[in-house]
């Protein structure tokens, strides 16, 4: 009696590239590959997503090729978004596709395994995924420079170099052996506010300005929804329509605005704007968690204690009056 060979896996590792980015406009495109497939693990912090496209080949009747297709011509048709995509049989492989496929293009390595070798083999060991750039520079000492390099190195010199479990995990990836599943799961939460200029902005006190006010949108909204954030990022949108994303994790999670300022003030100065031809600026709280959840650091700081009770005033007066309070609140800002 023959036994029934497994039927390989089909995983997907897809990117977005939209001309600008929201949690709304995320959480549509999420919408539209489940639409293809279920099994969807959402990437947020670089707009990516791993999708197990296994079972949905058959309910769909097609190759890896022609659902790989269907799926970016939907996302294209229903929301205008380019995408670049790889695929193969395990993540590592779908991961180093997708990273060598430019945008609006499609990589796709079958389940053969002298394709996978073909694919895989040429490759920089930096691309393989779990292999850093100081990993890669301490495995280039020993002559070891490509994926083909790792996989024909013995085990046990591998384990003298790196180390037991990095040296196991880096020899499997590099012959195409990777069992890590896809965990399907909800994108995490996330609150974004945005302020685009009425023509591209030099100024960089202009830029500032516009930072504290997302910043305080965002404070007063994450804490009228009793929540807090783990981390910022800060998405700039230039002139030619390129972009640039930085992510910075909070000290601790919190909806304090002076907190999340100092935060957002670091992140802008990082990303040095004092030429830049600024279109619009995006800042998106990530990771919400409940506010019942934080932890506040005690300190012997009064002046923090009263920012506090400030920013609980304002909050009052901004849901009683509206906006009218931006003086002072951007007074307060000045203070964090």
């Amino acid at each position: 009696m023959n036994a029934t060979r497994p039927r390989p896996r089909a995983i997907l590792r897809i990117h977005f590239h939209p001309a600008e980015r929201t949690e709304e406009l995320y959480g549509q495109l999420l919408a539209v590959i489940d639409g293809i497939s279920s099994r969807v693990q959402p990437l947020p912090a670089d707009w990516s997503a791993y999708v197990d496209l296994t079972g949905a080949l058959t309910y769909w009747g097609r190759d890896v090729e022609g659902l790989v297709a269907v799926l970016r011509l939907r996302l294209l048709a229903l929301h205008g978004v380019q995408c670049s995509a790889g695929a193969g049989p395990t993540r590592s492989i779908a991961a180093m596709a997708a990273d060598a496929t430019p945008p609006s293009g499609a990589t796709v390595v079958g389940d053969d395994p002298y394709e996978i070798a073909a694919f895989l083999r040429t490759k920089p060991a930096s691309a393989l995924p779990g292999i850093g750039p100081k990993t890669a520079k301490t495995l280039a000492r020993y002559g070891i420079t490509s994926v083909g390099d790792i996989a024909d190195t013995h085990l046990p010199t591998l384990q003298r170099i790196l180390g037991t479990a990095a040296a196991r995990l880096a020899h499997d990836r590099a012959h195409g052996i990777d069992e890590q599943p896809v965990v399907p799961g909800a994108a995490p939460k996330t609150m974004s506010a945005g302020h685009r200029f009425e023509r591209d902005e030099l100024d960089t006190e202009r830029h500032h300005r516009a930072v504290l006010g997302l910043v305080q949108d965002l404070g007063q909204r994450l804490r009228a929804s009793g929540e807090i954030a783990q981390a910022l990022t800060l998405t700039v949108t230039y002139a030619d329509h390129t972009q640039t994303t930085r992510t910075r994790t909070l000290t601790e999670p919190t909806a304090h605005t002076p907190a999340l300022a100092a935060t957002a003030r670091d992140l802008r100065a990082g990303l040095g704007l004092q030429r830049a031809r600024v279109r619009t600026l995006a800042l998106r709280a990530e990771r919400l968690r409940p506010a019942e959840d934080t932890i506040h650091q005690l300190t012997l700081d009064t002046r923090d204690d009263k920012l506090r009770r400030l920013e609980t005033a304002l909050d009052k007066a901004a849901t009683r009056y509206g906006c009218g309070v931006a003086a002072a609140a951007s007074t307060f800002h000045r203070a964090g």
